[in-house]
């Protein structure tokens, strides 16, 4: 189960981290961070800033303690992790089964709506978050090599994680 921590907390961290720099990289990408939400309407319109801040505030400390060395921040970051991507999928699966499109800004501008993509995005980031809480409460040994190897494959899943909406894009039929 180490292997699979170790794959998740790079996943996360990069996920988190892309998703982040797309909100706060600049006034344009947080104004359209912002605006995003207030299409969305998962919140009222008076408390949009402070969701806002929330977010990021909570996706900064998911990589905070993904990334700190005791076994309890990294178990407490999965667990944060999973709340906040459980939260995520609940507002994009009402914001999908809206007939208006609104676009998704998860990760910075982009003109792709939300849809049920999104939600499958985000469901698969639950399953890793839970998968390394799971992890982080096991003791077993690990070897650096392997363990390198499934931070490798789980920063390289992030990666592709965060370019999610191309990737279907790819995969949905063109007829």
């Amino acid at each position: 189960m180490q292997y699979v921590e170790v794959a998740s907390r790079l996943l996360l961290v990069t996920v988190f981290a892309l998703a982040l720099a797309g909100k706060v990289c600049g006034r344009r990408a947080w104004e359209g961070f912002v605006g995003s939400l207030k299409e969305m309407a998962v919140v009222g319109r008076a408390v949009v800033p402070m969701a806002a801040v929330a977010v990021t505030v909570a996706e900064t400390a998911v990589i905070v303690l993904v990334l700190a060395p005791p076994r309890w921040a990294g178990t407490a970051g999965f667990a944060l992790a999973a709340v906040l991507l459980s939260c995520f999928t609940v507002a994009v699966s009402a914001v999908a089964r809206r007939p208006a499109p609104v676009p998704c800004r998860c990760f910075g501008p982009s003109a792709t709506p939300v849809g049920v993509a999104h939600v499958v995005r985000n469901l698969i980031l639950v399953a890793a978050s839970l998968l390394g809480l799971v992890g982080s409460l096991a003791n077993d040994p690990t070897d650096l090599v392997i363990s390198a190897a499934a931070g490798t494959l789980g920063a390289v899943a992030g990666l592709l994680l965060a370019r999610w909406d191309d990737l279907a894009a790819l995969l949905r039929p063109s007829w």
